[in-house]
């Protein structure tokens, strides 16, 4: 597909929603429904960096998503740290950069171990900056950001006058990054769930009727082309 350079979005975000639907639909797990929807992830992702897209976050597991079943959680975890793992072994061939953005300190050792390989074996790539956010909460990234505002305002390291978008943006866990220009989200539900609550304020928005393991690149195509169409005024009108 070629695109107007022009109007490419830098960043896309994509809340992959519809996974356990998906595999209940199909008289399924949920479990099956995770696994083909890692399927699809590494297809798009792969598909993103070959389009010359610059970043892309997905939202992979929430703070909330800890209230769901044990075996579930079990499931969800070994896929995503086999996915990691994975990604560290291919970073010298897929060029693909991953950084995770959330609180790792509550994932289990291995699953720590397996994330901080994975972000310095691919640190150096040039590629795509692939976001995989997981424990992550909205409302929790912003609570840690306030937090340290006020311990470097403690430490005399800035004043209270210095607050600013800015200041709040860099101590974000998408610190250096641009906002995304457009957030997806899968399965036809309408609503954020406390996913990139400050960075979404100006994303455009596209709600698509269609579970995540049936997303295709055709898909990712349509969703910048509509993107392209819409004409972004930042509030100005």
């Amino acid at each position: 597909m070629n695109f107007d350079k022009k109007t490419m979005p830098k960043h896309i975000a994509i809340i992959m929603d519809g996974n356990r639907r998906w595999a209940k639909a199909k008289g399924k797990p949920s479990s099956f429904g995770h696994k083909e929807g890692a399927k699809t992830l590494e297809k798009i992702v792969r598909y993103a960096n070959q389009i010359g897209l610059e970043y892309i976050t997905v939202y992979a597991f929430s703070t909330e998503n800890w209230k769901r079943a044990e075996e579930e959680v079990k499931t969800l975890m070994m896929l995503l740290q086999n996915y990691l793992d994975k990604y560290s072994k291919r970073a010298d061939t897929e060029n693909i950069k991953v950084k995770v953005l959330g609180d790792i300190t509550a994932l289990s050792e291995g699953m720590q171990k397996s994330i901080k390989e994975c972000i310095e074996r691919t640190q150096y790539n040039t590629g795509v900056t692939f976001n995989i956010a997981l424990n992550y909460g909205g409302r929790d990234e912003i609570i840690k950001a306030i937090k340290q505002i006020a311990s470097d305002i403690k430490n005399k390291k800035i004043e209270i006058e210095d607050i600013s978008e800015e200041i709040v943006s860099n101590n974000l866990y998408t610190k250096g990054q641009p906002d995304p220009d457009l957030l997806i989200r899968t399965s036809g539900e309408l609503r954020l769930s406390n996913f990139l609550p400050w960075q979404s304020v100006y994303s455009e928005f596209l709600f698509i009727d269609k579970n995540w393991p049936d997303f295709e690149e055709i898909d990712l195509d349509n969703a910048i082309i509509e993107y392209q169409k819409r004409n972004r005024k930042f509030g100005a009108n």
